[in-house]
């Protein structure tokens, strides 16, 4: 049985195949509600070998196909066997995966993907039409900062492995900017730094043109003495360091762009919006942010371009609010929390990237920006769409004291019943793209519940 899906992307034949044979490709093409994670990328669309982990520590074995190598127009890869662990996923039968790309009109591309398999098109159609939503979403972020004169560069990035950083670094890469992952082992490639928090070394940014500081202890979690300890330590003198030593560090970086968080403008602001020149709330999550931005004076102090973004509530069931309360939904066992009222500031996981992308290649955008949609919902209309994208009731309310019972007072207070009405003015001054501005085209773009092909 054949399946064949296409789509016509907005760029040029060789840039579109060019991007698929970049480092992080695969990453940024897999899937977030499937049950696999990249294990090795290919090393090259002519010979390699990619694999994929599944559950219970299974494998799928994707090997490229030599005779079906013919840049730029096509390559083709294969389900293969490689031990044990990878001898279930034959079970499927067969996988010849062929990607062609045809040219159709001045820089238009068109893609397309045709699988000879016995599985039936219609349990792929999701997968194909969140694959090419991707690519043609990456390559207009990436056109984007080509047209406004920057070229790719090398960007370090701590927190590489973390939800964010990892998605971060497959779309800089596929961008062809050369990603150097500052980690606390000892490095495995040419691509890492090892990078001490407490003593980074003096050469640790020699040749960097930016950082991205992302490293953070989760603060998800019961709001214990020992927890609140973590929150900070992991921030406040990890980025004091890191920023004093971007603004002494010769050949050093321009530009260092560092995580934050809405948390800053406290935990119950009413129906107040708040954008970047709101005041600074209450509460133990708006002293770690206030403290966390303050950490990179010693680089704004020296002149180099900093930005802190401000991250509201990511959107992926790879991780965070979605990952927990997927499962809920799709049993039925969903509900609002409380009476619902609550304001919740989100934001689409690829949407964020575009934020970094942007504070990365947009010489005017400086200080802090709201990486929020531009749409907020209340949590009882959070919901709602959620239950209608996942076909599922939610009739369920959670009590009150529920998230207490888990988070404590204050951890449910700062986390669970947080009400925050957050406005990305920045990136709307600056005329900044979102590609899933409203909930509903988030959720359903990222549980694989895409109604029309892109």
């Amino acid at each position: 049985m054949s399946i064949e899906f296409s789509s016509v992307i907005q760029a040029p034949r060789k840039e579109v195949f060019d991007w698929h044979s970049r480092p992080g490709a695969i990453r940024r093409l897999l899937p977030p509600w499937q049950p696999m994670d990249v294990v090795t990328e290919s090393a090259s669309l002519e010979s390699g070998t990619a694999v994929l982990g599944l559950p219970g520590g299974l494998r799928w074995v994707a090997r490229h196909d030599p005779e079906g190598y013919d840049p730029p127009a096509r390559f083709v890869d294969e389900l293969a066997h490689a031990g044990v662990m990878s001898q279930p996923a034959r079970l499927v039968g067969s996988w010849r995966h062929e990607h062609r790309f045809e040219e159709a009109g001045e820089f238009r591309t068109r893609v397309i993907d045709r699988v000879d398999t016995p599985v039936p098109g219609r349990l792929l159609t999701q997968t194909f039409r969140y694959r090419h939503r991707q690519l043609a979403d990456d390559l207009a972020s990436h056109r984007w900062s080509h047209n406004q004169g920057v070229r790719p560069g090398t960007v370090a990035v701590t927190g590489s492995s973390g939800l964010v950083g990892t998605a971060l670094t497959a779309f800089l890469s596929t961008g062809d900017y050369r990603v150097i992952r500052l980690v606390r082992h000892e490095p495995r490639s040419d691509d890492e730094r090892r990078w001490d928090p407490d003593d980074p070394a003096p050469d640790l940014l020699e040749g960097v043109d930016a950082v991205v500081h992302l490293a953070g202890a989760s603060i998800a979690g019961r709001f214990t003495d020992d927890h609140k300890a973590a929150i900070r330590g992991s921030r406040i003198e990890p980025t004091r360091r890191l920023a004093e030593l971007a603004a002494h560090t010769p050949n050093g970086p321009a530009t260092f762009v560092s995580a934050s968080a809405i948390g800053l403008y406290g935990y119950d602001r009413g129906d107040t919006p708040l954008d970047e020149g709101s005041s600074r709330g209450d509460g133990f999550l708006a002293d770690v942010v206030a403290d966390w931005e303050e950490a990179t004076r010693p680089a704004e102090k020296k002149g180099l371009r900093v930005v802190h973004v401000r991250t509201g509530i990511v959107q992926t069931p790879r991780g965070g609010t979605l990952q927990l309360m997927r499962p809920l939904f799709a049993a039925g066992l969903g509900g609002r929390l409380g009476d619902g009222r609550q304001w919740l500031s989100w934001i689409d996981i690829d949407d964020l990237v575009d934020v970094y992308h942007r504070a990365l290649a947009d010489p005017e955008v400086s200080g802090p920006v709201n990486a929020v949609a531009p749409q907020p919902v209340r949590n009882e209309e959070y919901t709602r769409i959620l239950a209608a994208v996942l076909h599922r009731p939610a009739r369920l309310p959670v009590p009150g004291f529920g998230p207490r019972l888990l988070l404590g007072d204050e951890g449910a207070r700062e986390l669970a019943e947080a009400s925050q009405f957050v406005v990305p003015k920045v990136l709307i001054d600056h005329g900044h793209r979102f590609r899933r501005p409203d909930l509903e085209s988030s959720l359903r773009h990222q549980l694989g519940r895409i109604l029309e092909q892109p």
